[in-house]
């Protein structure tokens, strides 16, 4: 494992030293890695099953029915309780915690859509008869993946516009900033609407118009350190060297612009989980039907006489952008070389 430098050794030291942003980080990845396997926690389909000496692994592969003893080749219904019964008669199941999935209905409850927590359902069911749990499950890790992607590849595009624009100056970065100041002016929730009627939304057409649109958050950072560093010595002695323009900004001065770069990924992280979580809310976001956290809010402020809809969205909400705000915080300390641990 290579050993840190110690300037990155004083910034982990730095960072352990902020105890709420540190467990924070733990406890964040706690809850995505528990997203991230959400089919081994919640899922309408039995992990293992082992029927008259042969062992199947439903939530994996699909079977039919007959392979269990029944007599139609559809896709075998694990809720069904006869073929429930089928299966302990004649060898055992592993179930998950929950025995519910994204999509799952409970159609076994003798009360009305959405019911309250219970011993099967823990968190109760929404207003279409899904596991609230699940449904938090599956629509955490979409939510969490949305907002890395959206933040990898806006932070890709405003790190290259923002050191270009300083790094040569002049023409391109007096055209950029105005080009920036245009695009920036655009009404995106406006245009995701007018989109919206046109193309049917899904989760990679999400993705592309969130960055199309907002990829400028980090331009004016870069660009300030580029500006700074550019009329260095050992800039303009590398370029009397007869340096590439291309080696000289991605090997002396991204390094120091990543400094200030790194400190509001996090902050950025959490704004695009809040745009894909309000677009939802508003209906404009995934297909109806997908677990989302958005989708699990709009139902709460339906249903107000089922507060555990509302409760249950907001504390997944305020909880997981709390949990990176409190990490965001901790990493602006961790590169601050005033905080003294």
């Amino acid at each position: 494992m290579p050993r840190l430098s110690p300037v990155n050794q004083a910034r982990w030291a730095r960072f352990r030293h902020n105890r709420r942003g540190y467990w924070s980080l733990w406890l964040f990845l706690i809850l995505f890695t528990c997203s991230l396997f959400s089919e081994l926690l919640a899922n309408d389909k039995p992990l293992l099953v082992q029927y008259r000496g042969s062992l199947y692994v439903p939530f994996l592969k699909d079977y039919t029915e007959q392979q269990f003893g029944g007599v139609f080749t559809t896709s075998a219904d694990y809720q069904d309780p006869w073929l429930q019964k089928q299966l302990e008669d004649n060898g055992w199941v592993l179930w998950p915690p929950v025995r519910f999935g994204a999509t799952s209905i409970n159609f076994a409850t003798d009360r009305p859509f959405p019911s309250p927590p219970s011993a099967t359902n823990w968190l109760g069911t929404d207003a279409n008869g899904g596991d609230v749990l699940a449904r938090i499950l599956y629509g955490t890790r979409i939510s969490v993946l949305f907002g890395l992607m959206l933040t990898l590849c806006s932070s890709v595009m405003g790190v290259l516009a923002g050191a270009l624009q300083g790094y040569y100056g002049g023409k391109i970065d007096l055209w950029g900033q105005r080009f920036i100041e245009v695009w920036s002016g655009m009404p995106t929730l406006f245009l995701i609407i007018l989109l919206s009627s046109v193309v049917q939304p899904n989760f990679w057409w999400l993705l592309a118009i969130t960055v199309l649109f907002g990829w400028m958050a980090l331009v004016g950072v870069v660009r300030a350190e580029f500006l700074r560093t550019r009329n260095f010595d050992y800039i303009r002695a590398a370029q009397a060297l007869g340096v590439s323009d291309r080696g000289i900004i991605f090997r002396h001065m991204l390094p120091n612009a990543m400094v200030a770069t790194l400190t509001f990924l996090p902050f950025i992280l959490c704004s695009s989980i809040t745009t894909l979580t309000s677009l939802d809310f508003l209906g404009f976001g995934l297909p109806l039907g997908s677990p989302s956290l958005g989708e699990l809010l709009l139902q709460g402020k339906n249903n107000l006489q089922a507060p555990w809809l509302g409760i249950t969205a907001f504390l997944s909400v305020a909880v997981l952008l709390s949990l990176l705000i409190f990490i965001g915080e901790a990493v602006r300390d961790a590169f601050d070389p005033n905080k003294a641990v």
